[in-house]
């Protein structure tokens, strides 16, 4: 298999990071870069690790269950009450949570 790298060496990762560091809005200070750019590295050379084992003879795996479920059947509970829903809420009016406003 042919190696691949989107991301680039050691020297220029930090500048990978910094780039994906402003994408997603997160601020980075020179310690976390360090830290992001040795994570990263580790998790492209595990990658690697994995493209290079032999998967020629192994048949896909689309689910690790080799039985199929055990079917309940399709029985009608009462929920609980709205006393009952409201009982732990940290703040309520009596009929509703109270919760801070987002917008």
């Amino acid at each position: 298999m042919s190696e691949q790298k989107t991301v680039t060496q050691d020297d220029a990762l930090k500048d990978d990071v910094l780039k994906m560091a402003s994408l997603s809005r997160l601020q980075t200070d020179g310690e976390e870069q360090s830290l992001f750019a040795r994570q990263f590295r580790d998790i492209l050379d595990y990658m690697d690790t994995l493209a290079s084992v032999d998967t020629e003879d192994v048949e896909p795996l689309y689910t690790p269950a080799l039985h199929g479920g055990m079917p309940r059947d399709d029985v009608s509970v009462p929920g609980i009450g709205r006393g009952e829903a409201l009982r732990n809420a940290p703040r309520r009016d009596g009929e509703y949570f109270i919760v801070p406003r987002i917008v």
